[in-house]
C-alpha cells in the first residue's frame, strides 16, 4: 500500500493538485472504505484488484477536476457531517464564519429564514446549535432541496426545518427574526479566476451572481425588510469589493436601524449585518 500511496501522490502532484499527499491518502482510504489512520496501521497491505480499480477511477476523476469533496461524498461543516454532490455548492470556511456570527447575534428561539439553502449547511447548523430555533430553508431547485433534506435527516434536524421551493422570497410568507443567505456573488470578470473545480463541476447557479455578482444580493436586501420582524437581523455573505455598495444599498432602503460590514478570518470584508427598525 505504501507504494500505491506514493504513486498516487506523485500522479496528483503532476496534475497540479495543491495538497497531493493529503488527497492521495483521502482517496485511497475512500477506495478501501477505511479511515485514513488505517493506511499507517497497515502500510504493507496488498490491494485487491477491485480496490485498485476503485482507486484508479477516483484518481482519474480528481485529475479531471472533480472536487475531492464530491468524490468522497461528504464534508465537515461546523463539526457536522454533510453529504455533498453536484446538486449544491461545497460549503466553505467563510460560511462557517457566517454561522458563527449568527450564533453570537440571535436568541435561541428565533424564527429563521435561509434563502438558497443549497446543501442545507447553514440551516442544519442553526438547528443543531439553536435547538429551539425554527427554520424555513428555501431553494429554487427541487433536487437541491432533496440534498438539504437528506443532510437535515442525517443530523437529526428534520423537525426544526421546513423546506420550501422558492425563487428567493417568491413563495415565502410571514416575518422572521433572522434572514440569512450565502447567495451567488461571482461576477463575470471573476469567472476565469475561479478554480477549475468550481467552474466545471460545482453548479453555476450557486455561484454566478450575474454581470457584477450583485443580482441576488441586491434583490435580497431590497425585499428582506418586508419579511423581517422589528429588530430582526439580515446577515449575508458576499464577495471581495462588494461591501461598500451593499452597505449603501441597505442604508438607502431606510428599513434598517444599523448596517455594518464585517470581516472574515482573513480580514477580508465578507458579511453584511443589518438590524431592522
Amino acid at each position: 500500500m505504501r507504494t500505491i500511496l506514493g504513486w498516487t501522490r506523485d500522479y496528483l502532484r503532476q496534475a497540479g493538485i495543491e495538497l497531493p499527499r493529503f488527497e492521495a491518502e483521502e482517496l485511497l482510504a475512500h477506495a478501501l472504505q477505511v479511515e485514513r489512520l488505517n493506511l499507517y496501521l497497515e502500510p504493507e497491505r496488498a490491494l485487491a484488484e477491485e480496490e485498485l480499480a476503485r482507486l484508479h477511477e477516483l484518481v482519474e476523476q480528481r485529475r479531471a477536476g472533480v472536487p475531492l469533496q464530491y468524490l468522497l461524498g461528504e464534508v465537515e461543516f461546523m463539526g457536522l457531517k454533510l453529504r455533498v454532490d453536484g446538486r449544491a455548492l461545497i460549503p466553505r470556511p467563510e460560511t462557517e464564519g457566517l454561522v458563527e456570527l449568527i450564533l453570537r447575534d440571535v436568541e435561541p428561539g428565533v424564527r429563521a429564514l435561509e434563502l438558497g439553502t443549497g446543501s442545507g449547511a447553514i440551516a442544519v447548523a442553526l438547528a443543531k446549535f439553536l435547538p429551539q430555533c425554527r427554520i424555513t430553508a428555501t431553494d429554487i431547485s427541487r433536487e437541491t432541496l432533496e440534498l438539504a433534506r437528506e443532510n437535515a435527516a442525517r443530523n437529526g434536524a428534520l423537525e426544526q426545518i421546513e423546506f420550501l421551493q422558492s425563487d428567493w422570497f417568491a413563495e415565502v410568507e410571514g416575518r422572521f427574526d433572522l434572514i440569512v443567505a450565502n447567495p451567488p456573488y461571482v461576477g463575470l470578470e471573476e469567472v476565469e479566476k475561479l478554480p477549475r473545480e468550481v467552474r466545471e463541476h460545482e453548479p453555476r447557479a450557486a455561484w454566478d451572481g450575474g454581470e457584477r455578482g450583485m443580482e441576488a444580493l441586491r434583490r435580497i436586501i431590497i425585499e428582506a425588510p418586508a419579511h423581517l420582524r422589528p429588530g430582526g437581523r439580515l446577515l449575508l455573505e458576499f464577495g471581495a469589493a462588494q461591501g461598500a455598495e451593499l452597505r449603501e444599498l441597505a442604508v438607502a432602503t431606510g428599513a434598517f436601524a444599523l448596517v455594518e460590514i464585517l470581516r472574515d478570518l482573513g480580514e477580508r470584508e465578507r458579511y453584511l449585518r443589518a438590524v431592522g427598525k
